[in-house]
């Protein structure tokens, strides 16, 4: 019985973290940087330092995302692929292909999409709010447009 239990237990972890990966790309699309706040702990750590971004505590990348995000019209659509979770002793670590389109000016009164594709590597910790990232590291596999 308690196999059977923790079965179902998992089965809802697993989907709590697909929300919050979910919610992640819904407020970094919209805009929405206290939605933020639902997906990471308050001390969690940011890393785009590959995409050429900052990497730092959740506010102050939360600012940095505001300052720097205008540039791209509101027009930007994340995708979340293949999703791996494995869990620990300390929660769960979690691997989620991604691809972000996003559109630019181009400098002539037109638009462009710029892209970058890659894996979205997350360390998850239970909290009573819920199943947070305490650590969000952007692999970038390749950017197109730029």
């Amino acid at each position: 019985m308690t196999a059977h239990i923790d079965g179902v237990q998992e089965l809802i972890d697993r989907a709590e973290i697909t929300d919050a990966l979910t919610r992640y790309t819904l407020a970094v699309d919209d805009g929405d940087w206290d939605a933020l706040d639902t997906v990471f702990a308050p001390d969690a750590t940011i890393d785009y330092s590959e995409s050429g971004g900052t990497v730092g505590e959740v506010a102050d990348v939360k600012k940095w995302l505001a300052e720097m995000l205008p540039a791209f019209s509101r027009k930007r659509l994340h995708t979340i692929g293949q999703v791996s979770i494995t869990f620990t002793d300390e929660g769960a670590d979690v691997v989620a292909y991604f691809d972000n389109p996003m559109v630019i000016a181009d400098g002539s009164g037109g638009e462009r999409v710029v892209e970058v594709g890659g894996r979205y590597r997350h360390s998850f910790v239970r909290t009573p709010d819920g199943w947070r990232s305490r650590h969000l590291h952007e692999e970038v596999f390749w950017t197109r447009g730029f």
